[in-house]
């Protein structure tokens, strides 16, 4: 299965580019924190080492033995996932759910520098989100430019001409959705073109498109919308670089048109699956638009660190994020989670790890509702924006995915494809 060469062949690839960007690091951490750098990073390093071996040898999957605030939450799932083998001994690493083992070893990388004083705030994945933001560059500005031409006439904009600026957003923040390094195993992944001129050409790859419900939603709730209620929207993050700029400008579009009065973030609290977004690079995006060279993307930087200043931008992290837990298990795991998202008009889920929780990542008919998929999870009106870059989906017309399958078997895996998935709740 395509679980198996992930866990076979993606993951040690992963552990071994760690391992060698902590060697490359050697020299920094004996300059900032002398021996004690260059003991931790050998510890580090060994850790990760004996990791990998497990992994590639298919060794059980072992509890937690460090002392983070999230480790009883594991410990407890590891239990869980270790009654549901029916006795076949111990989980191990082939012989378990491929989303739960995934996250155990991002987990893992964590555990390997957070316990690992002084260097225990390296982001080993750092250098590779920023690279991808500077290869989009080009991408980046043809993007902030177009935007801020936008917002000069944004007001002179009448219904249709709002709802076709909105689809296209909504469409480049889909799309936005591949430049993901997790799936390339840290590989260039970059978007190098601008994303706008594309978008036409890429409308039959959206096999469901339910652009038109969000339209409606954003649109009755801007007019039933009272003194004291705000409408909020809430975007729950994947991708640093280009998919983060994607979304920050769909999210400053709502806001300038007046679909939205507030956008609430949701970030990873640790790195995570390469390059997931954390707060820190959600602070050092912003600061490197603000300090571009180039007009609009500057422009673009120095208003969005304005709407965090007014507080019409939210960012939060929530260790939720980072459990191996399904989203339907929220409400009982992460009980103050589930009700802040409660507050949402509308909450959009960026990227495929997203879509795998939202749906318990199991081997579903094509055909199932989205709304059974999501097994009782409904905090809000939600949307899944995601390119298909692992075997879970459901949603789709009868015969839909077989017809795809006959011509194409890749056609799940190969982010090709994309959904703009609504689920307007109970």
């Amino acid at each position: 299965s395509f679980a198996y060469f992930t866990i076979k062949d993606r993951l040690p690839q992963i552990l071994t580019r760690v391992i060698d960007t902590l060697h490359r690091h050697k020299n920094e951490f004996f300059e900032e924190h002398g021996e004690k750098g260059v003991e931790a990073e050998k510890r580090a390093i060994s850790f990760l080492s004996k990791l990998r071996n497990e992994l590639q040898t298919d060794k059980p999957v072992t509890p937690l033995e460090d002392e983070l605030p999230d480790a009883a939450l594991w410990n407890q799932y590891l239990d869980y996932q270790r009654n549901l083998s029916n006795g076949n001994g111990e989980p191990s690493w082939f012989q378990s759910p491929w989303l739960f083992v995934e996250c155990y070893m991002y987990r893992r990388i964590h555990a390997a520098l957070a316990q690992n004083p002084p260097i225990d705030n390296f982001d080993v994945f750092k250098e590779g989100k920023a690279q991808n933001f500077f290869e989009s560059q080009e991408a980046v500005i043809a993007l902030c430019t177009y935007f801020q031409e936008l917002l000069k006439n944004i007001k002179d904009l009448d219904e249709k001409q709002l709802k076709e600026e909105l689809f296209k957003l909504l469409q480049v923040s889909l799309w936005g959705n591949k430049c993901d390094l997790s799936f390339s195993a840290g590989e260039d992944s970059s978007q190098k073109s601008s994303p706008l001129q594309s978008l036409e050409n890429l409308v039959p790859y959206i096999l469901v498109n339910d652009m038109e419900q969000l339209w409606s939603l954003l649109v009755n709730a801007k007019k039933n919308r009272t003194e004291r209620s705000n409408v909020r929207v809430d975007i729950i993050l994947d991708n640093a670089g280009f998919e983060l700029v994607s979304d920050l400008v769909l999210a400053d579009f709502l806001l300038s048109s007046k679909l939205a009065d507030e956008v609430y973030f949701h970030g990873k609290s640790i790195p995570w699956y390469v390059s997931d977004t954390t707060k820190h690079d959600f602070n050092w995006t912003l600061k490197q638009l603000q300090s571009a060279n180039h007009m609009w993307m500057s422009r673009c930087g120095i208003n969005w660190e304005g709407n965090l200043k007014k507080g019409v931008w939210v960012f939060c992290d929530h260790m939720f994020w980072t459990l191996p837990h399904d989203f339907s298990n929220m409400a009982a795991v992460a009980p103050d989670l589930y009700a802040e998202l409660q507050k949402s008009n509308l909450i959009f889920f960026k990227g495929d790890l997203n879509y795998r929780k939202l749906t318990g990542d199991r081997k579903w008919e094509y055909s199932v509702p989205f709304h059974q998929a999501l097994n009782k999870f409904h905090p809000a009106p939600l949307c899944s924006l995601r390119t298909l870059k692992s075997d879970t989906q459901v949603g789709l017309k009868p015969g839909q995915g077989e017809q795809i399958q006959a011509s194409e078997p890749e056609w799940m895996v190969s982010g090709k494809y994309g959904v703009v998935q609504f689920d307007a709740g109970l």
